[in-house]
């Protein structure tokens, strides 16, 4: 095992996910799980006191376009293409049982 503290039991693990997994998975997901834990345990070193949290690596901001009235098609051109229409509604199948 490498310089971590912690022992992986990624069979337990697997049982716990109902994961049937191979020996040869078993020490391959152990090895990966390892260098995880080891990058973890760095981050966890660093001076982040004066680090604000963040949602996203940069700043996001809504990007949203002016609503601006235009034409539409007109309705029956819409309800043309439905597959089911009547009464100049479109007609779907139920999806909720009373």
């Amino acid at each position: 095992m490498s310089s971590s503290t912690h022992t992986i039991d990624v069979a337990y693990l697997a049982r716990l996910a109902r994961l049937q997994l191979t020996a040869e998975e078993e020490t391959l997901f152990t090895g990966q799980l390892e260098r995880v834990l080891e990058h973890i345990a760095k981050i966890n070193k660093l001076d982040l006191s004066n680090i604000e949290p963040t949602a996203h690596a940069i700043s996001v901001f809504d990007v949203i376009r002016e609503d601006l009235v235009g034409e539409s098609l007109p309705k029956q051109v819409i309800l043309d293409q439905a597959p089911h229409q009547a009464n100049g509604l479109f007609v779907v199948p139920k999806v909720l049982d009373s």
